[in-house]
């Protein structure tokens, strides 16, 4: 059960200070806390954890024009982030990790904006019939986040220019343009600012997770109490440090960054192993998109044996393509090996149907 609600501001725009913060948090949330996470990158494409960042981003042009490459922890596809960009994370225990709540936050504070908001099927947020905010998630050693995007001014010109989706995407999409599909915030609201959305984001939090009710005297209205509460917190939203709240029993803290040591994880995140992983020669490279998402499987087979493989997908399952590697490797490639292996995984039965259908096209 949240208990305390946490809330932690970014202080640049350096991604890989981001990502790393973004880490530390999820090591530093307890039992009965919530953290909302609050940060913006400069000109960066961000990836999923097991995807091919020369398949995904114009790595060359963007490194060329001053942008940067990021690589994330949590599963997905690649998105492109600018100044006109909020992202938000909600980190929790894995026990109090509650997806819809989570996203009714995200609807609330946009509704409360005069953004007609919904979900969909996929979990993200539309409005208007186009998708504005895009999901992933992560859980780690009994903790878990879930994060992403807010669109509000977000230049579509540079999405298009640096990122490069395959063609089985775009087939899979109708070959709509990424401007079709996709909406700024400020079409709907054109004074929205980064802050205000901010605001908007607290102010819901407080509401949809009720801390102020829960610990609200008999007799004492507690609607009232949320409402100071969050209007307190808006009030002194970029102090550094303070509790908020109508009183100090009111569990709503500010979190710095500067709190955390983020060398090492920075370091971690900015490094060409971690962006890039090592370059596998390989003797089969074999891809499809399906429904639970696209994959591309590189096998270096030697005398019929597969002595290495590497695994690139947007899945939102962040351990498929790890797992996926692990079985392979020392794999013999025949038919009845491949199928052996992949009963291993315990993946759903069409999953791993169409795995094994993928791995049979070069014998």
């Amino acid at each position: 059960m949240i208990e305390q609600l946490l809330i932690c501001r970014s202080r640049g725009c350096d991604p890989y200070e981001n990502l790393a913060l973004e880490e530390a948090l999820l090591h530093r949330v307890g039992e009965g806390e919530l953290i909302l996470y609050l940060w913006q990158n400069a000109r960066t494409v961000v990836i999923g954890r097991n995807q091919n960042p020369w398949k995904e981003c114009r790595t060359a042009l963007l490194e060329q024009e001053g942008g940067h490459l990021a690589r994330r922890l949590s599963g997905g596809g690649a998105v492109y982030h600018d100044l006109g960009n909020l992202n938000f994370t909600f980190l929790m225990s894995a026990a109090d990790y509650d997806l819809p709540r989570q996203l009714s936050v995200l609807e609330l504070a946009c509704r409360s904006l005069g953004i007609p908001a919904e979900r969909s099927g996929r979990n993200d947020l539309l409005a208007g019939g186009r998708k504005f905010s895009g999901n992933a998630f992560y859980s780690h050693a009994g903790k878990a986040y879930h994060h992403g995007t807010l669109m509000v001014d977000v230049d579509m010109e540079m999405v298009q220019h640096y990122l490069s989706p395959s063609r089985a995407k775009l087939a899979a999409k109708g070959v709509e343009s990424v401007r079709s599909r996709v909406v700024n915030l400020r079409e709907f609201v054109p004074a929205l600012s980064i802050e205000r959305l901010e605001n908007a984001l607290i102010d819901a939090l407080v509401e949809v997770y009720d801390v102020a009710r829960a610990i609200c005297p008999p007799g004492e209205a507690p609607g009232a109490r949320q409402q100071a509460a969050a209007k307190a917190f808006s009030l002194r939203g970029r102090c550094p440090s303070a509790h908020i709240g109508v009183d100090e029993a009111l569990p709503v803290e500010l979190l710095s960054p500067n709190e955390f040591d983020l060398c090492s994880l920075t370091e971690k995140y900015a490094s060409d192993s971690w962006l890039y992983g090592p370059k596998l020669p390989f003797t089969l490279s074999v891809e499809d998109r399906f429904p639970w998402g696209g994959v591309e499987i590189r096998l270096n087979v030697n005398g019929g044996v597969i002595c290495s493989a590497k695994v690139y997908t947007d899945a939102m399952d962040d351990t498929v393509a790890p797992r996926l590697e692990s079985v392979l490797t020392d794999c013999a490639y025949r038919t009845e090996a491949l199928r052996s292996a992949l009963a291993s995984l315990s993946l759903p039965a069409e999953q791993e149907a169409q795995l094994l259908t993928l791995l049979e096209t070069g014998l």
